[in-house]
């Protein structure tokens, strides 16, 4: 199969035709490609948008972007993003462009959107025991030697499977062994033990290869410093028993991976205390959930609220809706719900109130609830609020604010909107 280089891919995305199924978009769009809608610079106030409309900041955007680029140089890591936080090929070349190593993902569908998009380095986060979906990548792999793919594996029967489904493959599969985090946790081998029988199964696979370890620091049980700390050092010192005892001798780089939102700091910390092994360590972090950032759950928790030096993140996100509504002087509703917002962490949080092209804090408006269509809005008798108004509201998890809209406007400060984001979920 010849396919498009990842510039030919999202050229077409700009080709694509506006219409019914992008919500919030200009009804008089319909028919424009994308890339005529964007050329015509819309304000997302004045030009045609309809409530609800979620939108990127396009400045805040880049400042993450480069700030996180910053700082993985400085920690000397390579960055690897995790990309099912928001799916949008545009922002997985934006990353790549800022100096990221390649491309986390967590299924075989995010693979298959990436590879259709150009994306040559490729981790996958999950142990992948699919047949299909196995033999999918073993014939990618086949047929493009620029193409990096990495997997987890954490059981010996998972081992067995891929073995099984790749034989006779012409490039072996790498795979990393994922440490579990702890009892209670999610997936991964929970003892250093286990951890050896899982590489001894791969060892006697002939279509796999051992490249390395990783695991998520996100699911420590009861996470604070000193426990993501210590379960870091396991990780990290797996790799040194794997390496002297000579099972990374098939590779010409060892991988040692972790790195969610909330602990890459403590993960910088870790890896940089990693002794000289045999071969030469790729340190990859996998935070993902940086690029849009949030009003919630991650603007509590990132590293860079604890290590202030560092610079911060900034939330990029802002859900445009409309009141509806305002049937008591206590109580209001808006036109975005479970459909529109991210709710699955944290309620939305109301920002601003936007009339007649003024925009102000919504002072005295707290969203309460989240119907099918509907913001619950209680309103002190301080909120100036009325039928008509836009309402701006802060969303919580990234993870799932992307998923609930399949083209986004990226806006500037003054409103006007240069970019449309793609997603595929």
């Amino acid at each position: 199969m010849v396919r498009d280089t990842g510039t030919e891919a999202l050229a077409r995305l700009a080709g694509e035709r506006v219409d019914h199924r992008f919500k919030g978009l200009p009804p008089d769009a319909y028919g424009l490609t994308v890339g005529e809608l964007a050329a015509q610079r819309r304000n997302l106030f004045t030009g045609g948008f309809t409530t609800p409309v979620l939108a990127l900041s396009a400045e805040r955007l880049e400042h993450n972007l480069t700030l996180m680029e910053g700082y993985a140089t400085r920690h000397g890591l390579a960055f690897a993003p995790h990309g099912k936080t928001s799916m949008a090929p545009q922002l997985f070349h934006r990353q790549l462009a800022h100096g990221a190593w390649g491309i986390t993902l967590a299924v075989p569908h995010q693979v298959r959107v990436a590879r259709e998009f150009g994306i040559d380095r490729i981790f996958l986060a999950n142990e992948l025991v699919d047949p299909a979906a196995l033999k999918w990548i073993s014939a990618e792999l086949d047929s493009d030697p620029s193409f990096h793919f990495v997997c987890y594996v954490d059981s010996v029967r998972g081992a067995e499977l891929m073995d099984a489904a790749l034989r006779g493959a012409a490039r072996p599969l790498d795979v990393v062994v994922e440490l579990g985090a702890g009892a209670g946790a999610r997936t991964g081998v929970r003892t250093e033990a286990e951890c050896a029988a899982v590489a001894d199964a791969v060892a006697a696979a002939p279509a796999l290869r051992l490249v390395g370890v990783a695991g998520y620091e996100g699911e420590v049980p009861e996470a604070d410093p000193e426990r993501v700390h210590a379960w870091l050092r396991r990780l990290t010192a797996l790799a040194v028993d794997f390496d002297r005892a000579g099972r990374f001798a098939g590779t010409d780089t060892i991988v040692v991976s972790a790195g969610g939102s909330a602990w890459f700091d403590a993960v910088a910390d870790v890896f940089a205390e990693l002794p000289e092994l045999s071969l030469p360590v790729l340190k990859l972090l996998r935070s993902g959930a940086y690029v849009s950032h949030d009003d919630g759950h991650y603007r509590r928790l990132t590293p860079f609220a604890r290590v202030p030096e560092e610079g911060a993140l900034h939330p990029a996100f802002r859900l445009w809706a409309q009141l509806v509504s305002r049937p008591t002087p206590g109580q209001a509703f808006a036109n975005a719900g479970k459909r529109d917002a991210a709710y699955d962490l944290d309620l939305p949080v109301a920002q601003a109130v936007r009339r007649d092209g003024t925009e102000r804090p919504a002072t005295g408006v707290e969203i309460t609830g989240l119907s099918d269509q509907h913001a619950w809005l209680r309103t002190s008798p301080e909120a100036d609020v009325q039928v008509g108004d836009w309402l701006a509201m802060g969303l919580s998890h990234p993870c799932t604010s992307f998923d609930k809209w399949q083209l986004i406007p990226v806006a500037r400060a003054d409103g006007t909107v240069v970019d449309y984001l793609r997603t595929f979920f």
